[in-house]
């Protein structure tokens, strides 16, 4: 039988959450702000990089390098929504793969987890 989680470790688990969601999306905006601000600089000053250059194929790199680091932070965005959502339903920390409880120190360390260990690592047959 499923352990059921007391109501006060889901509630901390959510609002670290929640804190750990609004720290990614003002990283995310405040760096594709940099980014539009130094395009613009750039455009200003009539010096957009031309990325034939080694000057300008690294900035494009860099941009391009942040974008990707954007997006997969965005992506543990869309993980906490799930596992906020798996909340809400009563089915939060629960193996999405066997069904079993997904232990309390994996929770901790990743609480966005959809699976336990064993699955999660392809050991349970």
């Amino acid at each position: 039988m499923a352990r059921k989680l007391a109501e006060s470790t889901v509630a901390r688990i959510r609002e670290g959450m929640l804190q750990r969601k609004m720290e990614i999306i003002d990283k995310v905006d405040e760096r594709e702000k940099e980014i539009e601000d130094a395009l613009h600089a750039e455009a200003a000053a009539e010096r957009v990089p031309d990325p034939t250059t080694a000057e300008g194929g690294t900035l494009s790199y860099e941009y391009e390098l942040l974008r990707q680091i954007d997006a997969a932070a965005l992506a543990e965005v869309h993980k906490i929504d799930d596992a906020l959502a798996k909340m809400k339903s009563g089915t939060y920390g629960l193996c999405e793969t066997c069904g079993e409880p997904i232990p309390m120190e994996r929770l901790k360390a990743l609480p966005h987890s959809t699976q336990c260990v064993s699955c999660a690592s392809g050991s349970r047959t």
